[in-house]
């Protein structure tokens, strides 16, 4: 039987090496032969569309395999309804899903039910996990720990003078070590006042007017 293999990996940092390992060598034990192996690097199981998915759907779909081997059901999605949606599109083609971790193959109808099952629990993981990072956050701002990058400590009128005097959108953005998206958003926000707006001119006031008010006013 002619076979594909799908790895993913959450972070681009990940390798995808050690799931192809154990998959060429479960195809090797059970007389499969692989003849392509899909991958997705720094590609979250939540998103529905990923270039190695698609490609791998879309072959099964030209019959150029009649199995898929994976390292882990959460490999193909983090979500039940995507999940099932993925093993149905298979069924309907006569693909075989066979997952290496949970030792599950849909060949049959039992094995089709305890993936169903299985996906069902790991969605609910997925959510205990978001919920429980979401409450440290909140409880890390109540501490007074900030949450996210530091804001940039840079000289935002200057940025704008330097822009709006002549200097060059490169030069600007060498000069300061920032985008030239940022200086552009910068400039921008000077021509509506907003932040970054080069300060107006200061404005001479006799010291006598400050010091002697006139008749009427309260002295300071």
């Amino acid at each position: 039987m002619k076979a594909a293999i799908y790895v993913r990996v959450s972070t681009a940092d990940q390798h995808v090496e050690s799931q192809l390992y154990d998959l060429r060598e479960l195809a090797a034990k059970r007389g499969f032969e692989v003849v392509q192996e899909y991958s997705d690097w720094g590609v979250s199981g939540r998103r529905a569309r990923r270039p190695g998915l698609d490609a791998l759907i879309a072959d099964a779909r030209r019959k150029k395999f009649s199995v898929v081997l994976v390292a882990a059901f959460d490999r193909v999605a983090r979500s039940v309804k995507h999940f099932l949606q993925v093993m149905d599109e298979f069924d309907s083609l006569g693909v075989v899903f066979i997952s290496r971790r949970e030792n599950i193959d849909t060949s049959g109808p039992i094995g089709r039910l305890l993936l169903t099952l299985i996906g069902m629990i790991a969605e609910l993981e997925s959510d205990l996990i978001r919920e429980r990072v979401l409450a440290g956050m909140r409880r890390a701002k109540l501490d007074g720990v900030r949450i996210g990058r530091a804001p940039m400590n840079l000289d935002r009128p200057a940025i704008v003078r330097d822009r709006v005097g002549g200097m060059t959108l490169t030069a600007v953005s060498k000069k300061w070590s920032v985008s030239r998206s940022l200086v552009c958003k910068l400039v921008n926000r000077s021509r509506i006042g907003d932040e970054g707006s080069v300060p107006p001119p200061t404005q001479v006031v006799d010291v006598v007017d400050i010091v002697q008010p006139s008749s009427g006013e309260a002295r300071w």
